[in-house]
Parts: structure tokens; C-alpha cells; sequence
């Protein structure tokens, strides 16, 4: 019996997927490169990747400490917010010219078309900074997802957290995290998106039993204006910054979006709308997840606070579900929760990384560049990056077999080289008059968000490099300056070594020594039409 003929629904829908991955393919071949990597990332598919990165149930727990130490619940719970407003100025502000140029380099890819000079050198340094920044973000949340598990099993089985199993779970998390995204992006779109329900569902069952099982919580006014420092500093302004670092250390990783846009359809629109919406549902899920564990504070005295801080499991939310619901099991249950965020989020971590690094080896970057541009023709996927990044990771987490300190130095440069990556192109975009936007775009707004975007990256980046805590001791420096230079000085070396004459020299990257007007004669592929206003305008006049 013969197949039968699709009807013709299916052959116009079949058509239009085909239309819409012809002009996927065409918009990365006007940026110079082919396309190798499979492409079949939904929309949703691409903003969970950076959602999980960004990771609330992730980042607020294990960050809760920081502003509980400088400012107490007025820095974590308006903190949250201020720093959202910002940071959504630089998700939008990166998602216009994510739009543009939807390729898996994203920001320094952005900075060497953007720079009216010099365009080789802005890419490399950005490029660095960023690669470098993503293997010490994935060490951290995988070397945290191991902690928090630690904390679980030794509440659960009474398993003891020396660093040594410490160190040994995270290997067993990081390679089960490199073994999954050897798979191909399909099993990865797939877990994406059970991660990101993870984190929306799991967030709502923790902010529900937090009051729905308490026999108390504290007022409105309290989770809002109480204040508590443990720095040593007594000037509160001050202090109330440093508290605002644990919310600019969870909203980090929204680029992944973008380092994804090689594998999503409709890249030029789902990207940049990954990036932005990423940065909303955290913004609003995050303050709600906070506002409602420090709600359940049960003693909300000076000392009582203190006490949180002291706390044996290392994690002072795990202490105030403890404390709140009398129900260990519950308890346990709710950090269970919070160790699969953390597990997802580290995989989508390895993700991102794995194809910056790919592009950045494509444009013959990186030390064996041929090796790790190679994409496995099965699964369509970068594996030789993937086990790079993976193998980086485990290299920086290594100093914490011997001395925290030490490791927290080497990770140190994971935010703040994140963070110049970013402001860099976006800082371009506002210099340069040849831009022309994609398809998503802020119209009027552009400038204004644009010029905050960069005002306020600057702001956190001086913010990253002065000491949280008084007296400055070993323990308590601040090591981000030193790991920031340490990443100049070594890009810089590799620039005079291999950069300069390799770096953006081949073929497929020639364009990036055309200028922009040459290029965009014909306008932006997908761009809006005469008349219609651009889908981030919109959102903004909304």
C-alpha cells in the first residue's frame, strides 16, 4: 500500500518550515559563514537556555548569603528588582543587535562588525573575555550544584561534604553534562524545555508551601525594609551595593540565546526574544521566589538573622525552610528542587560555551582551532567544543581540592568577564551610525536603553572589583581585578603569538574587514517594513 500524498496543509506548512530555514541559512551566509550546526531549536527552546542559565532557583539560593550579609532583606528583595530594571536594559539593548547578526560568535562576533576600527582586535579581546567568562561560569554553578547536593545528602544520608566528594560529584555532574549535550541539540531543545518548566513549577511549589505551611511569616514592610550588615563596612550606601551583587550575579548567561541562534528557527526574531523574555520571567519569578523565603524568616531579630548566616548547611534558605516548615521531609523535598535547577542550569551552561567556543575556534581563535571547529556530522553538533569546555571547567575547579580561596580567585573573573563581554558590542551599537536593525528592534527607544544599558554595566563592572567585606584579609579579597587582568594580559599575548595573523583571516570571516554600508545596501534580511513599528518598540510602548 503506497503512502498517501500530504495534503495540503502539510505541504504549506512543510514549505513554510523550509522557506523559514532557506532564509535562516541565507541571513548566517550574508555573515559570512554556512551553515553546519543542526538547526532545530524552537523559539521556546531558545529562551529556556537562558533561562536555565540564569537560573533563579540557582542563583537566589545560593546567593541569598550575599545581600542577607550586606543590606539583609531590603537589598535582597528591592535589590532584586533595581538590578532587574537595569539588566533588562541590557538584555534589550544586546537582543537589537542579537537580531541583526544571529550567529553562534554572538558578542564578539557583534564588537568586530560594530568597530568602526580595529575590528580583528575588538573582536579577539571580547571574544576572550567571554570564553573565559563562560568556562568559569559553568565551573561555578557545577561546582555549586555539587555543594548544594552535598548539603542534600548530608541532611538526607548524612554524608559528610569534604572536598574531595565535593570535587568528585562535581566531575560525575560536569561529564554527565558534557555526555548530554554530545546527544545533539535535539535532546538538548528537549531537556531545555523540561528545565525551564522545572524552574517555573518549582519555584511555585516552593513559594506555595512557604505560605501556605508556616505558622507565621513576617510583614510586608519588614521583608522590605529591614536591614542587616555583617561586612564591616558602616557606610550603608555602600554596603547596600554590595548587597546588590547577589541579583547581578543570577541575572548572568542571558547570551546563551544568542550562542544558540545557529540551531533555532526564525533566529533573527526568536533569539533576541529569548535573550529579553529570559530576563522578564526572572526578574518577575525571581522577586517572588525572594520576597516569599524571606518572608518565612521566623526570627527576624539582628541575632536571629546572624544565626541564618551561621548556618551549618552552608545555605541560609535551606536553614529558613528548616526553620519555617518544622517538616524535615518537606524541607528536604524543597531543596531537592532546587539541586535539579541547579543540575539543568549547569547543563544549559556547557551549551552556550560550547558553541561560543566553536564559533570562536571557527574563526581560528583558539589553540587547535581546527579541531575544536569540527561538528560531528551525526548529531550536528560541536562535540570536540563541548569536551573543551567541559575540560576547562574542570581545570579551574581544581584548586578547591586544596583551598576555596584559591578556587574562588581562578572563578573570580566568571561575572565581571561576562559583563565587559557584553557591554563592549553594545557600547559599538551606540557609536556606530552604519547599524541597521534587525527584524527585532527598539525603534525610538534604542538610544535611551542603549545609553543605560552601557552606563549601568560600567557601574556593576567597578562595583565587581571593590572589597565586599572589612578587614580585607586572604579569605575576603576581592580577587576580580586580579583574574580580569590576568585574561587581558594573556589575550594580549596570544594576540601578538597567533591572533594577528590567524584570527578572522580566513575566507568565511572576511567580511568583518568590509565596512557595514557595503554590506547593507540592500537592508537588513527580515527587517521591519515602512510603516510598522519594531517588535521591541512595541514591547516597550506596551
Amino acid at each position: 500500500m503506497s503512502n498517501a500524498d500530504p495534503s495540503p496543509a502539510q505541504s504549506s506548512s512543510q514549505a513554510k518550515a523550509q522557506s523559514m530555514a532557506d532564509s535562516d541559512a541565507a541571513d548566517l551566509a550574508e555573515l559570512g559563514y554556512k551553515q553546519e550546526l543542526h538547526r532545530g531549536m524552537s523559539g521556546f527552546s531558545n529562551f529556556a537556555v537562558s533561562f536555565s542559565i540564569i537560573s533563579i532557583l540557582a542563583g537566589c539560593i545560593t546567593s541569598y548569603a550575599i545581600a542577607l550579609r550586606s543590606g539583609g532583606p531590603a537589598a535582597i528583595t528591592l535589590g532584586w528588582l533595581i538590578v532587574g530594571v537595569f539588566v533588562l536594559c541590557v538584555a534589550m539593548a544586546m537582543a537589537e543587535v542579537c537580531s541583526r547578526y544571529p550567529t553562534a560568535g554572538g558578542l564578539y562576533f557583534w564588537a568586530g562588525r560594530l568597530a568602526k576600527k580595529n575590528k580583528r582586535e575588538w573582536a579577539w579581546f571580547v571574544g576572550w573575555f567571554n570564553f573565559l567568562g563562560e568556562i568559569a561560569v559553568t565551573a561555578a554553578i557545577d561546582y555549586g550544584a555539587a555543594m548544594t547536593m552535598m548539603a542534600f545528602a548530608s541532611l538526607t544520608f548524612g554524608v559528610e561534604p569534604t572536598p574531595l566528594n565535593t570535587f568528585g560529584l562535581f566531575l560525575v555532574i560536569i561529564i554527565i553534562h558534557g555526555i548530554l549535550n554530545a546527544f545533539g541539540v535535539n535532546l538538548v531543545s528537549l531537556l531545555s524545555n523540561v528545565s525551564a518548566w522545572w524552574h517555573i513549577f518549582g519555584a511555585a511549589i516552593i513559594v506555595a508551601v512557604l505560605w501556605i505551611m508556616p505558622t507565621s511569616h513576617q510583614s510586608f514592610t519588614w521583608t522590605l525594609t529591614t536591614w542587616h550588615n555583617e561586612t564591616g563596612w558602616t557606610f550603608g550606601p555602600y554596603v547596600f551595593l554590595m548587597g546588590l551583587l547577589m541579583a547581578q550575579y543570577t541575572y548572568t548567561g542571558y547570551d546563551a540565546s544568542a550562542h544558540v541562534a545557529e540551531e533555532t528557527k526564525n533566529a533573527s526574531r526568536a533569539a533576541p526574544r529569548g535573550i529579553v523574555m529570559s530576563v522578564v520571567v526572572s526578574l518577575v519569578g525571581g522577586w517572588i521566589l525572594l520576597f516569599s523565603i524571606t518572608a518565612a524568616i521566623q526570627d527576624g531579630s539582628q541575632e536571629g538573622l546572624s544565626t541564618l548566616l551561621a548556618t551549618d548547611t552552608g545555605l541560609p534558605p535551606a536553614q529558613i525552610f528548616m526553620d519555617a516548615l518544622d517538616n524535615p521531609t518537606v524541607a528536604k523535598f524543597m531543596l531537592f528542587i532546587v539541586c535539579g535547577a541547579q543540575f539543568f542550569c549547569g547543563m544549559a551552561s556547557v551549551t552556550a560555551n560550547s558553541r561560543m567556543s566553536y564559533a570562536f575556534s571557527r574563526d581560528n581563535a583558539i589553540p587547535g582551532s581546527r579541531l575544536w571547529a569540527k561538528v560531528n556530522p551525526r548529531t550536528g553538533t560541536p562535540t570536540n567544543s563541548i569536551w573543551l569546555c567541559v575540560a576547562g571547567s574542570i581545570v579551574l575547579t581544581i584548586p578547591a581540592l586544596f583551598n576555596y580561596t584559591a578556587y574562588a580567585a581562578v572563578t573570580s573573573v566568571a561575572v565581571i568577564g561576562l559583563y565587559i563581554a557584553y557591554v563592549v558590542p553594545v557600547l559599538l551599537r551606540r557609536l556606530s551610525k552604519e547599524f541597521t536593525p534587525g527584524p527585532w528592534n527598539l525603534g525610538k527607544w534604542s538610544p535611551l536603553v542603549g545609553w543605560v544599558a552601557v552606563v549601568w554595566v560600567i557601574f556593576i563592572c567597578i562595583l565587581f572589583v571593590l572589597p565586599p567585606s572589612n578587614p580585607i584579609t586572604i579569605d575576603s579579597f576581592n580577587y576580580a581585578p586580579v583574574a580580569v587582568a590576568v585574561v587581558a594580559i594573556f589575550a594580549t599575548v596570544m594576540w601578538f603569538v597567533s591572533g594577528k595573523k590567524n584570527f578572522m583571516t580566513n575566507k568565511e570571516a572576511e567580511h568583518l574587514t568590509i565596512e557595514a554600508d557595503l554590506l547593507l545596501e540592500e537592508g537588513a534580511p527580515g527587517a521591519a517594513t515602512p510603516g510598522e513599528k519594531p517588535v521591541g518598540e512595541k514591547l516597550l510602548d506596551d
